[in-house]
């Protein structure tokens, strides 16, 4: 073959081999590009769902408010046979807007579930301090507790240690020409879960969380809310078989007066009645909502005053764990 039909096959080939190279390098970033802008879209759209369903979990808060203060007008005691208690099971948004059928129609594909729990029916870690002091009658409460549930002995006063040293104005610092450095204090937690920071272990923290509660004051647990565990807890001489039989019982009747709890538990029963009370302030809203593949769930307190229901605080939940288990309550 001669030599010009060689080098020109040669510069053809290179040709090819180049427009193939070019070829793959534009489709490669083609491709790039598609997916950088698929991926911004669904960035979006995952942003615009958060920012959705946080607003929808706002107006649930706010209907939880309006049921609580019109509880409140009723009077009478707090008990788990008012509406307030009743669980919301997941169902979808459009149902909550029947009445109006154009916005039902518009509605967005989303599901609402909540549920409303008396914080006082737990038993509160903020009794622990009293005057910058571990009170030995708290003590011995939280010592109780962590027996029923199975804790160490020493998980109670370490805790207890633990909250007084976290308590503004109750640590009491080295001198400063001690020559040693001032201590480390602990943070105050705002709410159990933050529990860690004062040396718990995770197990033992998720082991409290259904029975303790931290609020901004001292309070005493509500009889017709509190689980048996709690109720022989705070009453001092009451087994948990005692404290079942009050479960029962508040179940068909529930209590009007902490003295009616004496017809089944006994006179002794009540020594220190300040301890504990059929009425609430504070009060725990669960609420999630799931629209496409978010799903946003939210654990608020909320405090009531007479009719006046405000929000502590409102805090994202990230492991769903503790609000199935409220849903399941």
């Amino acid at each position: 073959m001669p030599m010009p039909m060689h080098r020109n096959l040669r510069q053809r080939g290179a040709a090819l081999l180049t427009a193939m190279v070019i070829v793959t390098v534009v489709a490669t970033l083609a491709s790039g590009m598609v997916w950088q802008q698929w991926r911004a879209l669904q960035v979006e759209a995952a942003e615009r769902a958060q920012t959705q369903s946080q607003w929808v979990l706002q107006g649930a808060l706010d209907w939880t408010r309006m049921i609580l203060r019109e509880d409140a007008r009723e009077g009478g005691a707090d008990h788990l046979g008012e509406p307030w208690a009743a669980p919301l099971a997941e169902a979808r948004l459009s149902t909550f807007l029947a009445a109006d059928r154009a916005m039902a129609e518009d509605a967005p594909d989303a599901f609402l579930s909540g549920r409303i729990e008396d914080a006082q029916s737990r038993y509160n870690l903020r009794n622990l301090v009293q005057q910058g002091k571990v009170s030995a009658s708290e003590l011995q409460t939280l010592e109780r507790l962590c027996g029923f549930l199975g804790l160490g002995a020493d998980v109670a006063p370490r805790l207890a240690e633990a909250l007084r040293r976290a308590t503004p104005g109750s640590a009491t610092e080295a001198p400063s020409d001690s020559g040693t450095n001032a201590p480390l204090l602990p943070l105050m937690p705002v709410s159990v879960e933050d529990l860690g920071w004062l040396g718990l272990d995770s197990a033992t923290v998720r082991r409290l969380q259904p029975y303790v509660v931290l609020l901004p004051r001292e309070t005493p647990v509500n009889l017709n809310t509190a689980s048996k565990e709690v109720i022989a807890a705070v009453l001092p001489g009451i087994d948990l078989a005692s404290a079942e039989r009050l479960v029962q019982s508040r179940l068909r009747e529930h209590l009007k007066t902490p003295a009616d709890a004496k017809t089944v538990l006994g006179e002794r029963a009540l020594a220190d009645a300040r301890r504990v009370s059929v009425h609430s302030n504070y009060f725990l809203v669960y609420g999630a909502l799931r629209l496409d593949q978010v799903m946003v769930a939210q654990r608020s307190l909320l405090e009531r005053n007479g009719r006046d229901v405000r929000t502590l605080y409102t805090r994202r939940l990230r492991d769903l764990t503790e609000l199935e288990n409220a849903l399941q309550r």
